[in-house]
Protein backbone atom coordinates (compact mmCIF):
# COMPACT_ATOMS: atom_id res chain seq x y z
CA UNK A 1 0.00 0.00 0.00
CA UNK A 2 0.83 3.54 -0.81
CA UNK A 3 3.07 4.67 1.66
CA UNK A 4 2.10 8.84 2.81
CA UNK A 5 4.29 11.14 5.31
CA UNK A 6 2.69 14.06 6.21
CA UNK A 7 6.11 15.75 6.64
CA UNK A 8 6.48 16.13 3.08
CA UNK A 9 3.21 17.91 2.65
CA UNK A 10 4.24 21.47 1.83
CA UNK A 11 6.54 20.36 -0.74
CA UNK A 12 4.26 17.71 -2.49
CA UNK A 13 1.41 20.32 -2.21
CA UNK A 14 3.46 23.02 -3.81
CA UNK A 15 4.05 20.52 -6.93
CA UNK A 16 0.32 19.51 -6.84
CA UNK A 17 -0.79 22.64 -7.38
CA UNK A 18 1.37 23.72 -9.91
CA UNK A 19 1.23 21.02 -12.18
CA UNK A 20 -1.65 18.57 -11.34
CA UNK A 21 -4.59 20.75 -9.74
CA UNK A 22 -7.25 20.83 -12.64
CA UNK A 23 -7.60 25.01 -12.24
CA UNK A 24 -9.29 25.00 -16.37
CA UNK A 25 -11.94 22.23 -15.24
CA UNK A 26 -12.37 23.40 -11.42
CA UNK A 27 -13.20 26.90 -12.82
CA UNK A 28 -15.67 25.58 -15.86
CA UNK A 29 -17.61 23.83 -12.78
CA UNK A 30 -17.92 26.82 -10.27
CA UNK A 31 -18.33 29.29 -13.22
CA UNK A 32 -21.68 27.29 -14.56
CA UNK A 33 -21.13 29.23 -18.12
CA UNK A 34 -21.02 32.35 -16.33
CA UNK A 35 -24.74 32.72 -17.23
CA UNK A 36 -24.95 34.51 -13.64
CA UNK A 37 -23.25 37.68 -13.47
CA UNK A 38 -20.48 37.32 -10.65
CA UNK A 39 -21.36 34.25 -9.88
CA UNK A 40 -17.93 32.86 -9.77
CA UNK A 41 -16.51 35.94 -8.27
CA UNK A 42 -19.03 36.41 -4.93
CA UNK A 43 -18.16 32.25 -4.29
CA UNK A 44 -16.92 31.80 -0.70
CA UNK A 45 -14.10 29.38 -0.45
CA UNK A 46 -11.88 28.88 2.99
CA UNK A 47 -8.34 27.99 3.36
CA UNK A 48 -6.86 25.53 5.98
CA UNK A 49 -3.65 26.25 6.03
CA UNK A 50 -0.68 24.67 7.54
CA UNK A 51 -0.91 23.76 11.61
CA UNK A 52 -4.52 24.57 11.36
CA UNK A 53 -4.90 28.45 10.43
CA UNK A 54 -8.52 28.83 8.88
CA UNK A 55 -9.17 31.47 6.71
CA UNK A 56 -12.78 32.22 5.24
CA UNK A 57 -14.14 34.19 3.10
CA UNK A 58 -11.83 34.04 0.25
CA UNK A 59 -12.78 34.54 -3.24
CA UNK A 60 -11.30 34.99 -6.55
CA UNK A 61 -11.96 37.30 -10.02
CA UNK A 62 -11.34 34.87 -11.92
CA UNK A 63 -9.46 31.01 -13.10
CA UNK A 64 -5.85 33.04 -12.94
CA UNK A 65 -6.74 34.48 -9.98
CA UNK A 66 -7.53 31.27 -7.76
CA UNK A 67 -4.58 29.44 -8.88
CA UNK A 68 -1.99 32.34 -7.95
CA UNK A 69 -3.70 32.36 -4.23
CA UNK A 70 -4.01 28.46 -4.00
CA UNK A 71 -0.26 28.58 -5.33
CA UNK A 72 0.69 31.17 -2.84
CA UNK A 73 -1.25 30.16 0.22
CA UNK A 74 -0.80 26.27 -0.31
CA UNK A 75 -3.74 25.17 1.25
CA UNK A 76 -3.80 21.77 3.43
CA UNK A 77 -7.44 21.86 2.56
CA UNK A 78 -9.91 23.68 0.85
CA UNK A 79 -13.62 24.28 1.17
CA UNK A 80 -15.96 25.31 -1.05
CA UNK A 81 -19.10 27.53 0.58
CA UNK A 82 -22.20 29.74 -0.75
CA UNK A 83 -22.34 32.19 -3.42
CA UNK A 84 -23.23 35.42 -1.71
CA UNK A 85 -24.62 38.97 -2.29
CA UNK A 86 -21.19 40.63 -2.48
CA UNK A 87 -17.61 39.45 -2.29
CA UNK A 88 -16.59 37.54 0.08
CA UNK A 89 -13.34 38.65 1.01
CA UNK A 90 -15.03 42.12 0.93
CA UNK A 91 -17.54 41.16 3.27
CA UNK A 92 -16.63 43.30 6.22
CA UNK A 93 -16.78 46.29 4.17
CA UNK A 94 -20.51 45.28 3.64
CA UNK A 95 -23.53 47.09 5.70
CA UNK A 96 -24.55 45.04 8.63
CA UNK A 97 -26.99 42.42 7.45
CA UNK A 98 -26.71 43.01 3.87
CA UNK A 99 -23.93 40.64 3.11
CA UNK A 100 -25.81 37.21 2.47
CA UNK A 101 -25.80 33.60 1.40
CA UNK A 102 -27.58 33.73 -1.29
CA UNK A 103 -27.10 30.54 -3.62
CA UNK A 104 -25.38 27.30 -3.06
CA UNK A 105 -25.28 23.44 -4.46
CA UNK A 106 -27.25 20.64 -2.34
CA UNK A 107 -24.83 18.63 -0.73
CA UNK A 108 -24.68 15.69 0.97
CA UNK A 109 -22.12 14.49 3.55
CA UNK A 110 -22.23 10.24 3.98
CA UNK A 111 -19.57 9.79 7.21
CA UNK A 112 -18.60 6.16 8.02
CA UNK A 113 -18.09 7.23 12.08
CA UNK A 114 -22.39 7.60 12.03
CA UNK A 115 -22.39 4.05 11.65
CA UNK A 116 -20.11 3.10 14.33
CA UNK A 117 -23.05 1.14 16.19
CA UNK A 118 -23.34 -0.80 13.20
CA UNK A 119 -20.20 -1.87 11.77
CA UNK A 120 -18.12 -4.55 13.74
CA UNK A 121 -14.78 -4.61 11.87
CA UNK A 122 -13.65 -0.93 12.06
CA UNK A 123 -14.52 2.01 14.26
CA UNK A 124 -14.04 5.87 14.40
CA UNK A 125 -11.79 7.11 11.44
CA UNK A 126 -10.92 3.53 10.23
CA UNK A 127 -12.53 1.74 7.42
CA UNK A 128 -11.88 -1.44 5.45
CA UNK A 129 -13.08 -2.82 2.14
CA UNK A 130 -15.30 -4.80 4.77
CA UNK A 131 -17.40 -1.88 5.77
CA UNK A 132 -17.01 0.46 2.22
CA UNK A 133 -19.85 -1.68 1.09
CA UNK A 134 -21.59 0.72 3.31
CA UNK A 135 -20.90 3.86 1.31
CA UNK A 136 -21.45 2.00 -1.62
CA UNK A 137 -24.76 1.59 -0.74
CA UNK A 138 -25.37 4.91 0.35
CA UNK A 139 -24.50 6.30 -3.10
CA UNK A 140 -26.59 3.85 -4.78
CA UNK A 141 -29.84 4.32 -2.61
CA UNK A 142 -29.26 8.62 -2.66
CA UNK A 143 -28.41 8.88 -5.85
CA UNK A 144 -31.61 6.48 -7.49
CA UNK A 145 -33.92 8.66 -5.17
CA UNK A 146 -32.06 12.11 -6.12
CA UNK A 147 -32.48 10.95 -9.75
CA UNK A 148 -36.00 9.17 -10.16
CA UNK A 149 -37.98 10.75 -7.14
CA UNK A 150 -36.77 14.60 -7.27
CA UNK A 151 -35.59 14.98 -10.80
CA UNK A 152 -32.24 16.07 -10.27
CA UNK A 153 -30.07 15.72 -13.24
CA UNK A 154 -26.52 16.72 -12.09
CA UNK A 155 -25.23 14.82 -9.38
CA UNK A 156 -21.00 14.56 -8.55
CA UNK A 157 -20.35 11.91 -5.98
CA UNK A 158 -16.95 12.67 -4.52
CA UNK A 159 -14.70 10.64 -2.21
CA UNK A 160 -13.47 12.84 0.66
CA UNK A 161 -10.07 11.10 0.81
CA UNK A 162 -10.59 9.25 4.30
CA UNK A 163 -13.92 7.86 5.82
CA UNK A 164 -17.15 8.89 3.48
CA UNK A 165 -18.38 10.63 0.18
CA UNK A 166 -20.00 13.48 -0.83
CA UNK A 167 -22.54 14.56 -3.00
CA UNK A 168 -22.98 17.76 -5.07
CA UNK A 169 -26.72 18.46 -6.82
CA UNK A 170 -25.51 21.14 -9.06
CA UNK A 171 -28.89 21.55 -11.03
CA UNK A 172 -29.74 25.20 -11.28
CA UNK A 173 -32.95 25.64 -9.83
CA UNK A 174 -31.28 23.44 -6.92
CA UNK A 175 -28.82 26.07 -5.82
CA UNK A 176 -31.44 28.29 -5.76
CA UNK A 177 -33.35 26.14 -2.89
CA UNK A 178 -33.95 27.63 0.58
CA UNK A 179 -33.23 26.40 3.81
CA UNK A 180 -36.64 24.80 4.57
CA UNK A 181 -36.94 23.34 1.14
CA UNK A 182 -33.33 21.64 1.71
CA UNK A 183 -34.66 20.35 5.06
CA UNK A 184 -37.52 19.08 3.17
CA UNK A 185 -35.24 16.43 0.88
CA UNK A 186 -32.73 15.54 3.84
CA UNK A 187 -35.82 14.26 6.31
CA UNK A 188 -37.34 12.28 3.42
CA UNK A 189 -34.10 10.76 2.34
CA UNK A 190 -33.66 10.17 6.29
CA UNK A 191 -35.00 6.93 7.69
CA UNK A 192 -32.50 6.06 11.05
CA UNK A 193 -33.49 8.22 13.82
CA UNK A 194 -32.07 8.76 17.12
CA UNK A 195 -28.69 9.24 18.81
CA UNK A 196 -26.78 6.30 20.94
CA UNK A 197 -29.06 5.93 23.42
CA UNK A 198 -31.70 5.11 21.11
CA UNK A 199 -31.70 1.24 20.37
CA UNK A 200 -34.18 0.84 17.68
CA UNK A 201 -33.67 3.39 15.74
CA UNK A 202 -35.97 2.54 12.08
CA UNK A 203 -39.82 2.38 12.44
CA UNK A 204 -41.82 1.25 10.00
CA UNK A 205 -45.73 1.15 9.48
CA UNK A 206 -47.63 -1.62 7.42
CA UNK A 207 -47.56 0.80 4.43
CA UNK A 208 -44.60 1.28 3.34
CA UNK A 209 -43.32 4.22 0.75
CA UNK A 210 -42.12 3.24 -2.63
CA UNK A 211 -38.71 4.87 -1.44
CA UNK A 212 -38.10 3.20 1.39
CA UNK A 213 -39.07 -0.12 -0.76
CA UNK A 214 -36.91 0.79 -3.50
CA UNK A 215 -33.80 1.25 -0.98
CA UNK A 216 -34.50 -2.08 0.93
CA UNK A 217 -34.44 -3.82 -2.39
CA UNK A 218 -31.03 -1.97 -2.87
CA UNK A 219 -29.89 -2.98 0.10
CA UNK A 220 -31.30 -6.71 -0.69
CA UNK A 221 -28.35 -7.05 -3.16
CA UNK A 222 -25.80 -6.51 -0.86
CA UNK A 223 -27.46 -7.53 2.73
CA UNK A 224 -26.27 -11.13 2.52
CA UNK A 225 -22.47 -10.85 1.71
CA UNK A 226 -22.32 -7.49 3.48
CA UNK A 227 -24.05 -8.26 6.98
CA UNK A 228 -23.96 -11.87 6.67
CA UNK A 229 -20.70 -12.60 5.88
CA UNK A 230 -18.31 -9.48 6.12
CA UNK A 231 -19.70 -8.49 8.48
CA UNK A 232 -21.59 -11.53 10.81
CA UNK A 233 -23.98 -9.67 12.14
CA UNK A 234 -25.57 -12.24 14.18
CA UNK A 235 -22.16 -13.86 15.10
CA UNK A 236 -22.71 -14.29 18.44
CA UNK A 237 -24.71 -13.73 21.89
CA UNK A 238 -23.46 -10.60 21.85
CA UNK A 239 -23.83 -9.52 18.55
CA UNK A 240 -27.55 -10.85 18.36
CA UNK A 241 -28.67 -9.43 21.56
CA UNK A 242 -28.42 -5.90 20.02
CA UNK A 243 -30.56 -7.62 17.14
CA UNK A 244 -32.95 -8.54 19.91
CA UNK A 245 -33.25 -5.27 21.05
CA UNK A 246 -35.12 -4.21 17.61
CA UNK A 247 -37.83 -7.10 17.69
CA UNK A 248 -40.89 -7.60 19.56
CA UNK A 249 -39.90 -9.33 23.49
CA UNK A 250 -42.47 -11.75 22.67
CA UNK A 251 -40.51 -13.57 20.07
CA UNK A 252 -37.02 -13.16 22.26
CA UNK A 253 -36.75 -16.45 24.38
CA UNK A 254 -37.39 -18.57 21.01
CA UNK A 255 -35.22 -16.69 19.15
CA UNK A 256 -32.44 -17.06 22.05
CA UNK A 257 -33.12 -20.96 22.27
CA UNK A 258 -33.21 -21.70 18.26
CA UNK A 259 -29.78 -18.98 17.45
CA UNK A 260 -27.65 -21.30 19.36
CA UNK A 261 -28.46 -24.32 17.59
CA UNK A 262 -27.41 -22.55 14.61
CA UNK A 263 -24.18 -22.53 13.19
CA UNK A 264 -23.70 -18.70 11.00
CA UNK A 265 -25.63 -15.41 10.53
CA UNK A 266 -26.80 -16.54 7.39
CA UNK A 267 -28.80 -19.67 9.11
CA UNK A 268 -29.63 -17.25 12.16
CA UNK A 269 -31.39 -14.65 9.40
CA UNK A 270 -33.35 -17.61 8.18
CA UNK A 271 -34.52 -18.37 11.00
CA UNK A 272 -34.95 -14.98 12.36
CA UNK A 273 -37.41 -14.28 9.07
CA UNK A 274 -39.33 -17.32 9.41
CA UNK A 275 -40.18 -16.55 12.95
CA UNK A 276 -41.21 -13.30 12.33
CA UNK A 277 -43.71 -14.56 9.36
CA UNK A 278 -44.68 -17.53 10.98
CA UNK A 279 -46.26 -14.87 13.95
CA UNK A 280 -49.87 -14.28 13.89
CA UNK A 281 -50.28 -10.68 12.85
CA UNK A 282 -53.84 -10.16 14.08
CA UNK A 283 -52.34 -10.80 17.70
CA UNK A 284 -48.94 -9.53 16.97
CA UNK A 285 -49.24 -6.10 15.27
CA UNK A 286 -45.25 -5.80 15.68
CA UNK A 287 -44.36 -8.68 14.12
CA UNK A 288 -45.21 -7.94 10.02
CA UNK A 289 -42.40 -8.55 7.23
CA UNK A 290 -41.67 -5.05 7.81
CA UNK A 291 -39.75 -5.78 10.82
CA UNK A 292 -36.89 -7.82 8.87
CA UNK A 293 -36.82 -4.44 6.57
CA UNK A 294 -36.38 -2.44 10.17
CA UNK A 295 -33.10 -4.14 10.81
CA UNK A 296 -31.58 -4.33 7.10
CA UNK A 297 -31.94 -0.49 7.18
CA UNK A 298 -30.70 0.01 10.38
CA UNK A 299 -27.45 -2.14 9.43
CA UNK A 300 -27.22 -0.78 6.29
CA UNK A 301 -29.59 2.66 5.57
CA UNK A 302 -27.49 5.67 4.40
CA UNK A 303 -26.61 7.79 7.41
CA UNK A 304 -27.01 11.60 5.93
CA UNK A 305 -25.06 14.64 8.66
CA UNK A 306 -28.25 16.80 7.83
CA UNK A 307 -27.13 20.41 8.84
CA UNK A 308 -24.29 20.20 6.31
CA UNK A 309 -27.22 19.47 3.60
CA UNK A 310 -29.55 22.29 5.19
CA UNK A 311 -27.62 25.26 5.65
CA UNK A 312 -26.90 27.35 2.64
CA UNK A 313 -23.59 28.88 3.91
CA UNK A 314 -22.38 25.65 5.17
CA UNK A 315 -18.83 24.91 3.74
CA UNK A 316 -18.03 21.25 2.51
CA UNK A 317 -14.74 20.09 1.31
CA UNK A 318 -13.99 20.52 -2.19
CA UNK A 319 -13.56 18.07 -5.15
CA UNK A 320 -9.60 17.33 -5.70
CA UNK A 321 -8.37 18.65 -1.93
CA UNK A 322 -6.01 16.51 -0.58
CA UNK A 323 -6.63 14.91 2.97
CA UNK A 324 -3.51 15.85 4.58
CA UNK A 325 -3.83 12.62 7.26
CA UNK A 326 -3.83 10.02 4.72
CA UNK A 327 -2.61 12.18 1.51
CA UNK A 328 -4.91 10.77 -0.40
CA UNK A 329 -7.21 12.61 -3.11
CA UNK A 330 -10.68 13.86 -2.98
CA UNK A 331 -11.54 12.57 -6.29
CA UNK A 332 -15.12 11.88 -8.02
CA UNK A 333 -16.84 8.53 -8.11
CA UNK A 334 -18.48 7.50 -11.35
CA UNK A 335 -21.55 6.42 -10.34
CA UNK A 336 -22.05 4.09 -13.09
CA UNK A 337 -19.26 1.82 -11.57
CA UNK A 338 -19.49 2.46 -8.14
CA UNK A 339 -19.04 -0.88 -6.67
CA UNK A 340 -15.75 -0.89 -8.31
CA UNK A 341 -14.87 1.79 -6.45
CA UNK A 342 -11.75 1.44 -4.31
CA UNK A 343 -10.81 3.64 -1.60
CA UNK A 344 -7.44 2.15 -0.93
CA UNK A 345 -6.16 2.50 -4.94
CA UNK A 346 -7.41 6.64 -5.13
CA UNK A 347 -4.15 8.04 -5.94
CA UNK A 348 -2.08 9.89 -2.89
CA UNK A 349 -0.57 13.51 -3.78
CA UNK A 350 2.96 11.50 -2.99
CA UNK A 351 1.89 8.57 -5.69
CA UNK A 352 1.04 10.96 -7.95
CA UNK A 353 3.46 13.09 -7.86
CA UNK A 354 6.19 10.37 -8.03
CA UNK A 355 4.75 9.76 -11.12
CA UNK A 356 5.37 13.61 -11.92
CA UNK A 357 9.20 12.97 -11.53
CA UNK A 358 9.05 9.91 -13.42
CA UNK A 359 7.80 11.57 -16.31
CA UNK A 360 10.25 14.75 -15.95
CA UNK A 361 12.65 12.80 -15.86
CA UNK A 362 11.95 10.33 -18.90
CA UNK A 363 11.25 13.02 -20.82
CA UNK A 364 14.44 15.12 -19.98
CA UNK A 365 14.75 18.83 -19.80
CA UNK A 366 12.09 20.23 -21.23
CA UNK A 367 11.64 23.54 -23.66
CA UNK A 368 11.43 26.00 -20.96
CA UNK A 369 9.80 28.63 -23.50
CA UNK A 370 7.22 26.14 -23.22
CA UNK A 371 4.25 27.70 -21.39
CA UNK A 372 3.30 26.16 -18.14
CA UNK A 373 -0.08 25.64 -18.51
CA UNK A 374 0.80 23.98 -22.20
CA UNK A 375 2.39 21.05 -19.46
CA UNK A 376 -0.38 21.19 -16.92
CA UNK A 377 -3.03 19.65 -19.35
CA UNK A 378 0.10 16.83 -20.00
CA UNK A 379 0.95 16.22 -16.62
CA UNK A 380 -2.06 14.87 -14.68
CA UNK A 381 -3.15 12.92 -18.22
CA UNK A 382 0.00 11.46 -17.52
CA UNK A 383 -0.47 10.27 -13.71
CA UNK A 384 -3.28 8.25 -12.22
CA UNK A 385 -5.46 11.03 -11.31
CA UNK A 386 -6.23 11.12 -15.88
CA UNK A 387 -9.29 8.60 -14.99
CA UNK A 388 -11.09 10.71 -12.06
CA UNK A 389 -10.48 13.86 -14.13
CA UNK A 390 -12.64 12.45 -17.09
CA UNK A 391 -15.26 11.05 -14.58
CA UNK A 392 -15.66 15.14 -13.52
CA UNK A 393 -14.96 16.21 -16.97
CA UNK A 394 -18.19 13.94 -18.16
CA UNK A 395 -20.44 15.72 -15.08
CA UNK A 396 -19.22 19.21 -16.36
CA UNK A 397 -19.98 18.36 -20.39
CA UNK A 398 -24.25 16.93 -18.90
CA UNK A 399 -24.27 20.12 -17.18
CA UNK A 400 -23.24 22.53 -20.18
CA UNK A 401 -25.45 20.44 -22.77
CA UNK A 402 -28.60 20.97 -20.31
CA UNK A 403 -27.33 24.84 -19.93
CA UNK A 404 -27.66 25.20 -23.68
CA UNK A 405 -30.86 23.33 -23.81
CA UNK A 406 -32.24 25.59 -21.54
CA UNK A 407 -30.85 28.71 -23.32
CA UNK A 408 -31.88 27.29 -26.63
CA UNK A 409 -35.68 26.85 -24.47
CA UNK A 410 -35.67 30.14 -23.91
CA UNK A 411 -34.70 31.50 -27.22
CA UNK A 412 -37.45 30.02 -28.75
CA UNK A 413 -40.28 31.03 -26.58
CA UNK A 414 -39.30 34.67 -26.89
CA UNK A 415 -39.68 33.95 -31.17
CA UNK A 416 -42.97 32.76 -30.38
CA UNK A 417 -44.35 35.92 -28.60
Amino acid sequence: METFDPAELPELLKLYYRRLFPYAQYYRWLNYGGVTKNYFQHREFSFTLKDDIYIRYQSFNNQSDLEKEMQKMNPYKIDIGAVYSHRPNQHNTVKLGAFQAQEKELVFDIDMTDYDDVRRCCSSADICSKCWTLMTMAIRIIDRALKEDFGFKHRLWVYSGRRGVHCWVCDESVRKLSSAVRSGIVEYLSLVKGGQDVKKKVHLSEKIHPFVRKSINIIKKYFEDYALVDQDILENKESWDKILALVPETIHEKLQQNFQKHHNSLQRWEYLKKTISSQDNTKNDKCGPWLEWEIMLQYCFPRLDINVSKGINHLLKSPFSVHPKTGRISVPIDVQKVDQFDPFTVPTISSICRELDTISTNEGKRNEAESDIKHRTRDYKKTSLAPYIKVFEQFLENLDKSRKGELLKKSDLQKDF
